[in-house]
């Protein structure tokens, strides 16, 4: 079985997933059903906590997305939007700067220059809600 060799390779892969479900209409939990061979445990724990705790996660990014509707945001850019605000919500043993720097770097290699400072601002905001600076 190969893992991903480092977390910024399992949150690449959890990014696909979540966007994966997105595009099929089905269930984060739908996707990983579907694959031959489970990906590394990081992965797993994301993409079910981005499913279960979707409802929290989609109100704290429209609470900070100030005039950007979370159904008008690129799939790719929602999608890392909801794994980072997961990690910074239920993963207190990940660092702000890590999920906030992997989360922008996700944004720029897949999407646009715009969304990596787009990403980068609404994560800070998240972040100086949710967690005390760590």
């Amino acid at each position: 079985m190969s893992l991903p060799a480092t977390r910024r390779e399992a949150r690449e892969r959890a990014m696909s997933l979540l966007y994966e479900a997105e595009v099929k209409g089905v269930s984060p939990a739908a996707v990983l059903d579907e694959l031959p061979v489970e990906p590394d445990p990081f992965v797993v724990a994301v993409v079910k906590g981005v499913a279960e705790h979707g409802e929290r996660i989609d109100g704290l990014i429209r609470q900070f997305a100030i005039d950007w509707p979370l159904e008008r945001m690129p799939a790719v850019d929602r999608n890392i939007l909801r794994m980072s605000v997961y990690e910074l919500c239920e993963r207190a043993d990940v660092p702000i700067g890590a999920v906030i720097s992997e989360a922008v770097e996700l944004a720029k290699q897949f999407s646009t220059d715009e969304s990596g400072r787009f990403v980068n601002g609404l994560l800070a905001s998240v972040a100086a809600a949710v967690r005390q600076s760590t």
